[in-house]
């Protein structure tokens, strides 16, 4: 019941996005099934179970941001419960979260991207082809979530002012410029799948084959099959792009608060990452320029 309220409080009053509501939902599931072994109920927990919990996460081989963002969907849960006035104090006090080893994102090169937009052999030139170069090209020429290509429409497309609007997290809206380039890519995309003649007529830019709106999933698999041409990365996924796109925009100057507004995020802290990156580029420079390196 509680987890049921604090659902409807995400979903209608934060107005999270449906992947994130999933994912907590998912979180206080699973703790709430652990809690079971100790005949608890939720209002019931302390730091204690909630300590013993993450380590049985640990032994059980969960990553640890996975584990972390376990514990952030718990805290959020019982400030929830105080704030209703269901508990006093909350079990997350005493709570600590394992910290996370810095990893840089890991990026393709423009080099790289290059390659494989110029190639003759990867995108065919019917529907499919085109529109697989068009999700390729639009999460790295925008550095948009998946989740945002997928719930692209065509009238988001402003082919005047050659410009995207996309509806990111907590349902804020922004506008990201589009290259000449990707511009007529997108219009000869309309173009060809207005000429499928699909018959749901779907009002989402990107449609599968039987034109029907597309799900993470397709999007997924799409862009690891084509990142698979350049890329000997296991991870071959569309975050990888956005990843591309934030550093190659850093690389050129870009200025890290425009890089930010472009990617969505709610605070520089999350853009910062990417300046890891040109450090390293930097080092790998000096390395092979300085006579003494």
């Amino acid at each position: 019941m509680f987890i049921e309220r604090f659902i409807r409080y995400l979903q209608f009053e934060k107005r999270f996005s449906p992947n994130t509501v999933t994912a907590y939902k998912k979180d206080l599931d699973q703790f709430s099934q652990f809690i079971v072994s100790f005949q608890l109920e939720l209002l019931d927990v302390t730091h204690q179970h909630v300590r013993t919990w993450i380590v049985s996460l640990m032994d059980h081989g969960i990553e640890t941001r996975t584990i972390n963002r376990k514990i952030s969907s718990l805290r959020s849960f019982y400030k929830f419960l105080q704030r209703e006035d269901l508990i006093g104090n909350s079990p997350m006090i005493y709570v600590r979260a394992p910290k996370i080893p810095k990893l840089l994102p890991i990026v393709i090169t423009e080099q790289k991207m290059d390659i494989l937009l110029d190639a003759q052999n990867v995108f065919s030139n019917d529907f499919q082809g085109i529109r697989d170069r068009v999700i390729v090209e639009l999460l790295y020429g925008t550095g948009m979530r998946l989740s945002e290509l997928v719930n692209l429409s065509d009238h988001d497309i402003n082919v005047y002012e050659q410009q995207i609007k996309v509806l990111g997290k907590r349902n804020k809206e922004r506008i990201i410029p589009i290259s000449n380039s990707l511009t007529k890519l997108i219009g000869d995309y309309q173009l060809q799948k207005l000429s499928q003649n699909f018959e749901n007529n779907s009002s989402a830019l990107i449609v599968t084959n039987e034109g029907k709106k597309v799900y993470a999933k397709f999007i997924y698999r799409t862009v690891n099959l084509v990142l698979s041409f350049i890329s000997t990365y296991d991870k071959k996924s569309p975050h990888i792009l956005r990843h591309s796109f934030a550093t190659s925009l850093l690389n050129r100057g870009a200025d890290l608060n425009a890089i930010k507004e472009l990617l969505g995020h709610s605070s520089l802290a999350a853009t910062q990452v990417y300046t890891h990156n040109s450090v390293e580029k930097l080092k790998s420079i000096y390395k092979q320029a300085h006579p003494r390196a």
